[in-house]
């Protein structure tokens, strides 16, 4: 396996270049090529990320500086769901937030304590200081923080094209990837039904060892060469469009620090505000509202759309390969597949299975059946388990005030695994061993934001009164902390425009 190429740029592409190219940067045998078509245009809508990326670009060797700087970047504390739930019970603009710090971070876990006795208070409020500091537009650090380190947990927003030029700058120059310009036509396939060359338009045939397929939407190794099924997943997840615009915005307008994900009649809108611009995107159900019906909905959103922005439509298609990897080609980003723009899986996805693949690369086609089922097991249990994640978001809401959000609760649509969780939940909360796996890309910290934050019925025995006591106090002493963190947190804007006149301190 000595000649490695990776077909397509964009995110997807210049992640997997990285993480392979990191792997092989000593190994003088084995080369890295990425081609990337100078005609096609990254569809640059995932702008939102978690936290694990901060992880993957310090062992990048890419500066925090130089990302914030080149990329637009903000910084993401939260994503803060608004109208999710029924708004004659709990008010119009009702929110909650998912955080990025764990719910147990300041404290032992006050669930329990939150289901006896603070239900007149937000989940996430009680639990973390972070649940203020993003309702005061705070940044998660100083300016003085070491690159990659804060006092609250943080993720980005980023522009995704800038993104995959910094990424693609990186993987050249670090670890001598290399870059061709070319529109890959097709593949050609042995025998055995393993991909020998590839023909492109401007360099005629290019023969490699290992393909990595990130060609978008196309597919065009995984599903147009070989022909890997495609596994649906609309049954469960039902949106499946969406209308995106970037909107400008002034450079004195506030920058919340985490991702606005506004429920409507049939989906959500996102709203990521970058330094420049709000990306924002209407993601909805065509079976239950019409092109028209989303256009004037987003309008809408738009206080009227007063400055005549135009709208780009993207068809979504929901569910992912049958397998991700197959013979001698691996599918990443949306090649491997696509659920939605909801808790920023895409990106999430692509870096933990581009990752997960550098760790375990075959060296031989001895390894190769061997790596390729562990690869497609694992993957698979973690689609499975984002699949859970993102359904629960829609059926546990109690909105009823559309028939979107009915189908979402019907039975025939929810995962058999979630449903077990719920029903064990309705008894006991989540605890750590609840998710026995590490590839559960979403864990008990997520669980409880969400289950909480729309108030999740699990009925709890009273707290004997010593844990009540412990437990109060502890609740007493976060708010505490956010009292005296939230003044000397900067504002956000201000943190980002201080960042790019006198950089973070180098780790």
């Amino acid at each position: 396996m000595n000649k490695i190429v990776v077909v397509g740029g964009g995110t997807a592409g210049w992640l997997a270049a990285n993480h392979l190219g990191k792997k092989f940067k000593d190994n003088d045998a084995i080369t890295v090529t990425l081609i990337e078509s100078p005609d096609i245009a990254p569809i640059g809508v995932g702008e939102g990320t978690v936290p694990n990326i901060r992880k993957t670009l310090s062992s990048f060797g890419i500066s925090e500086t130089e990302f914030i700087r080149e990329c637009d970047v903000t910084f993401k504390q939260s994503i803060k769901f608004v109208n999710w739930m029924d708004k004659h019970k709990n008010g119009d603009h009702n929110f909650f937030h998912h955080l990025f710090d764990a719910p147990d971070k300041f404290a032992e876990d006050l669930t329990p304590y939150w289901l006896n006795h603070g239900q007149g208070s937000m989940y996430a409020d009680m639990l973390s200081p972070q649940h203020s500091a993003c309702e005061q537009n705070k940044a998660p650090k100083s300016i003085t923080t070491p690159e990659y380190q804060g006092t609250l947990g943080y993720a980005y927003h980023l522009n995704a094209a800038k993104f995959a030029r910094l990424l693609c700058k990186n993987a050249v120059e670090k670890f001598a990837v290399q870059h061709i310009k070319a529109n890959v036509i097709d593949a050609e396939l042995s025998n055995c039904g393993s991909i020998v060359a590839l023909n492109t338009k401007e360099l005629g045939k290019l023969k490699f060892d290992f393909y990595l397929d990130c060609t978008g939407f196309e597919a065009l190794l995984s599903g147009q060469a070989l022909n890997v099924p495609f596994v649906d997943k609309s049954k469960e997840l039902l949106v499946n469009s969406a209308l995106v615009v970037q909107v400008p915005t002034k450079e004195t307008d506030e920058i919340p620090p985490y991702t606005i994900a506004t429920a409507h009649q049939a989906g959500w809108i996102w709203d990521i505000a970058l330094t420049k611009r709000r990306g924002v995107g209407f993601v909805y159900s065509n079976d239950h509202m019409s092109d028209e019906e989303a256009k004037n909905k987003l309008d809408h959103y738009l206080k009227g759309n007063p400055t005549g922005l135009s709208y780009r439509k993207l068809p979504m298609k929901v569910g992912h390969r049958e397998k991700f990897w197959h013979k001698n080609c691996v599918s990443l980003g949306l090649a491997q597949g696509f659920l939605e723009p909801l808790e920023a899986t895409s990106i999430l996805l692509t870096d933990f299975a581009a990752s997960f693949l550098a760790e375990r690369f075959p060296e031989s086609d001895e390894q190769m059946l061997m790596l390729e089922q562990r690869f497609n097991h694992v993957m698979g249990y973690a689609w499975d388990r984002v699949v859970d994640f993102i359904k629960l978001h829609y059926c546990i809401s109690d909105r009823t005030d559309s028939q979107f959000w009915l189908d979402n609760k019907k039975e025939e649509t929810i995962p058999e695994t979630l449903k077990t969780r719920l029903q064990l939940w309705q008894q006991f909360s989540p605890q750590k061993e609840d998710f026995f796996s590490k590839f559960e890309i979403f864990d008990y910290d997520n669980y409880l934001y969400l289950l909480y934050g729309m108030h999740y019925q699990t009925q709890l025995a009273p707290l004997p009164s010593h844990e009540h006591d412990k437990s109060k106090e502890q609740a007493d002493a976060i708010k505490a902390i956010a009292a005296q963190l939230n003044p000397q947190l900067p504002n956000h804007r201000e943190l980002i425009n201080k960042i790019k006149q006198y950089g973070l301190q180098a780790i």
